[in-house]
């Protein structure tokens, strides 16, 4: 037993009187902090984010110049309900879900279409 001492300290018992209980505030206190903390730092900057691009996708107009998820840059065609047409090249036209548009871009970026 003495062997391994040296690895692991001894415990003692502690002596002492009866336990003490913590109040109920000092327990439910961070919990209540953390709600708060919760609202400002992820769920009001992801509701505001989510507005932007719900204004963006409804402002969408044919000839704008687009940049999709994918990284797909092209110029909107056509514009439907769920679906857009974007023209990444002269005659070249794909089919690209609203959704899939991260950012418009100012007009006259793409100037090779």
């Amino acid at each position: 037993m003495q062997l391994l001492d040296f690895l692991i300290a001894p415990a003692y018992a502690q002596q002492g009187g009866p336990a003490q209980g913590q109040s109920l505030l000092v327990t439910v206190f961070p919990f209540i902090l953390m709600i708060p903390l919760f609202y400002f730092m992820l769920i009001r900057p992801q509701m505001r984010r989510s507005k932007e691009t719900r204004q963006m996708l409804g402002t969408l107009a044919k000839g704008d110049e687009i940049i999709t998820t994918g990284g797909l840059a092209g110029r909107i065609a056509g514009i439907g309900e769920v679906y857009l047409t974007v023209e990444i090249a002269n005659g070249v036209e794909v089919k690209v879900q609203k959704s899939a548009i991260t950012s418009v871009l100012p007009k006259g970026t793409l100037k090779t279409l």
